[in-house]
């Protein structure tokens, strides 16, 4: 079986921490039910509950989450 790495890439991200979300997460097809925010993905609803990031992929996609999987998967670059 043969092993890949993942391309080094440059994500927007933001933390559910009850702030207002950043502009690119706003009219994107998401809502807010209580302090979870709901965002329409290409699988389906998918829920952020508070916490948990939500990612600009590489092509405008939004998705969440869950902190330990962001940690593990992501570390901050430049300002």
């Amino acid at each position: 079986m043969a092993r890949f790495r993942s391309k080094p890439k440059v994500v927007e991200a933001w933390c559910n921490d009850g702030s207002v979300p950043p502009d690119w997460i706003q009219g994107r097809g998401s809502g807010q039910s209580g302090h979870a925010i709901v965002i329409m993905t290409l699988e389906g609803a998918m829920t952020a509950a508070p916490g948990d990031w939500i990612i600009k992929g590489v092509k405008g996609e939004i998705y969440p989450c869950k902190p330990d999987i962001f940690a593990m998967t992501y570390e901050p670059f430049g300002d």
